[in-house]
This record gives structure tokens, C-alpha cells and sequence, in this order.
């Protein structure tokens, strides 16, 4: 049956759509018999109540605008199921978009969620995003944003990210200290902040350590959908570059097992030959042979920490009161593993 509208309950008892809302409402000054008549009719009609039409009067929409990179991508699948557990219990509706990456469809799916009416907006940037001006006009119109992962630190907004230059520069650390003298680097593409800073964290570590840094170990990947790819074929460039390298620390678990794909297809044992390390702590990375040393990544604990500061901010300016603006870092650990779990290299 179709759901019944207000008006034709209010003209089957011969009542003001005003007073059929009051009865369904409980308000007082509506009669009890009225009430138990509205109710009756509304359940037998199939009534639902318009909850657009409800939010928008109280000037929200109950919904919230997601843009991820990714979808598939393990780590913001655990980011979506960490938004949607909290979202869920408030009583929000997400609306989740993909950029694959590309900064002008980004661009896009703001304005439309802009369009949307949506209460606010969190989003990971794409690794295309070099201009924020769309960012900022968002923040402009007083729209609630939170950004996540993948930042920009020019735009005034709350962001939930890791320390990715302290986690970047523990996951090199460790080659170190199992003996690697010469370690090279996948990185992320030359945008995102979080790619820069995982490759400082990689550098420093070598310099900290009175490693030489050398830039033709530094292989780039743009870590999008053919991240397993780039990651066997920079592992036999690597192979083809530099004969010697006995460690490497890869920006992403994906990256890093198409790496020791390659390094298996060739013959190179891992860790004995090169040790590798990867970061986000993927459901694969524990199950492949030889598993992978990674660094943990917490992503549904990301996602919950910025559905509840988005959430903060919406209801303080609902309220009209002030925002505070947030940067909160979240704690990486290193998960060691068969990729690194080698005995102690003696170099004479």
C-alpha cells in the first residue's frame, strides 16, 4: 500500500492537517479520542512521517557527506565501518562518494554534497588534490569538515591522522636495527601530505643513524588501483638499480605484496636477502608467506574519532556556539613479522 500523507488523514476525519500532526505528536491539546483516531488511521494507512521535511524545518538533514579516495581500499573500508558505527547511533545517514583519486571529481562530489544540504562533510584528500580552494570555500560557508588521513594542512579545519613521519621513521628503524645497511624506500605519490612525511620519517631514520640517504633508492607509487603492480614492478627495477639492497619500507601493504611477489618469482628470499617492511596492517599481510612486518594503522578507531568531532562541531553550530578546531593524532605501533625476522647481519 502507499504510504498516506498527513493531508489526506486530516480530510478522512474530517480534521486540520494541523491538528492531525499535533494527535501524532502527543501534544496536549489535542483530545484522546482524536489521538486514538489519527494513530488508528495513520497505522492503518501506512502513514510515515517526512523526515526531510521534519530535519529541514529544525534546519538539518541528519545526513553527512564521505569522500574517500577508495572504497575497496582496507584501510577506508575500516574507516567507513568506523563513521557508519558511530553515525548509526546518532541517528545519521552517510552518504559515501569515491574520488578515485582525482582531484576534479572531488571538486565535484563537494559541491554536490553542498547541494545535498548534508550537516557535514569528511573527506581523505585524493592524491591528485594540489589546489584546496574548493576545501575552502567550504569552510567559508561555515560547513562542518573534518579531514582524515590524507590532509591539508593550509586548509583551517579538524583533522584525525597518525604520526605518519614518527611510524615512517620507527618501520625504518627496525630494518636497522636487524641489520640493514642499505635500505630503499616506496613511496606514495609527491602530493599527499601523508606520502611526504612517511618518506621524512624514511630519511631521517638514515641520517639519525649515519646512513647515507641516496635518492635513487626512492621509488615512487602512485598507490592507487594498480598498487599491487607497482609494487612488483619497482621491485625489479629495484633488483635491476641496486644488487646490494638488503631492506626496504614500502608506503603500503598492497605495494609491499606485490613486491614480495616479485622477489619470489625471482628466486630472492625474504627476510634473508632483503628485508621488507610494510604499513596499515592489511588482513593479508598476516596471512601471505612469508607475512609482512607492518605498521598497524588504526583505521575504524580514525573513523569513529572523526564522526564524533564532525558530530561536535554540528551541534555547536546548531547551537551557535564556538568550534574548537582540532588536530588529533592517533598511535601507530610496528606489528613485527616473517618479512624482517631475520638473524642479526654481520658485516665485515
Amino acid at each position: 500500500m502507499k504510504p498516506a500523507t498527513l493531508k489526506e488523514i486530516a480530510q478522512k476525519l474530517n480534521i486540520s492537517v494541523s491538528t492531525a500532526s499535533k494527535a501524532l505528536k502527543d501534544y496536549p491539546d489535542v483530545s484522546k479520542k482524536t489521538k486514538a483516531l489519527v494513530h488508528e488511521l495513520a497505522k492503518t494507512l501506512n502513514y510515515k512521517p517526512n523526515s526531510l521535511a521534519v530535519n529541514l524545518r529544525n534546519k538539518e538533514t541528519k545526513t553527512i557527506g564521505l569522500i574517500v579516495p577508495e572504497v575497496v581500499h582496507h584501510f577506508f573500508s575500516s574507516v567507513i565501518k568506523g563513521i557508519i558505527s558511530q553515525a548509526e547511533k546518532k541517528g545519521y545517514l552517510v552518504i559515501i562518494l569515491q574520488s578515485n583519486e582525482s582531484y576534479k571529481l572531488e571538486k565535484k562530489q563537494l559541491n554536490l554534497l553542498m547541494q545535498q544540504r548534508v550537516d557535514g562533510i569528511l573527506i581523505s584528500l585524493a592524491n591528485g588534490t594540489a589546489d584546496f580552494m574548493h576545501l575552502n570555500e567550504i569552510v567559508a560557508q561555515d560547513k562542518p569538515l573534518v579531514m582524515f588521513d590524507k590532509i591539508a594542512k593550509l586548509v583551517r579545519c579538524s583533522k584525525v591522522i597518525i604520526d605518519d613521519r614518527k611510524a615512517a621513521y620507527d618501520a625504518t628503524q627496525h630494518l636497522i636495527d636487524i641489520g640493514c645497511k642499505k635500505i630503499a624506500h616506496f613511496r606514495g605519490a609527491l602530493l599527499p601530505q601523508n606520502s611526504i612525511d612517511r618518506f621524512l620519517g624514511y630519511k631521517k631514520a638514515l641520517l639519525d643513524n649515519q646512513m647515507d640517504y641516496d635518492p635513487s633508492l626512492v621509488y615512487i607509487c602512485e598507490c592507487g588501483d594498480k598498487s599491487f603492480e607497482e609494487g612488483k614492478t619497482n621491485a625489479l627495477q629495484l633488483l635491476e638499480d641496486h644488487t646490494d639492497v638488503d631492506g626496504i619500507f614500502i608506503n603500503t601493504d598492497l605495494v609491499a605484496i606485490g613486491a614480495l611477489t616479485a622477489f619470489q618469482e625471482k628466486g630472492i628470499a625474504v627476510p634473508n636477502d632483503i628485508a621488507v617492511v610494510g604499513f596499515s596492517n592489511w588482513f593479508m599481510s598476516s596471512v601471505i608467506s612469508p607475512s609482512l612486518t607492518t605498521i598497524n594503522q588504526p583505521g575504524f578507531l580514525m573513523g569513529k574519532t572523526a564522526f564524533k568531532q564532525l558530530y561536535k562541531e554540528i551541534k555547536n553550530r546548531k547551537k551557535n556556539k564556538p568550534i574548537e578546531l582540532k588536530e588529533i593524532i592517533l598511535q601507530t605501533d610496528l606489528i613485527p613479522r616473517e618479512s624482517t625476522q631475520v638473524f642479526k647481519k654481520e658485516h665485515i
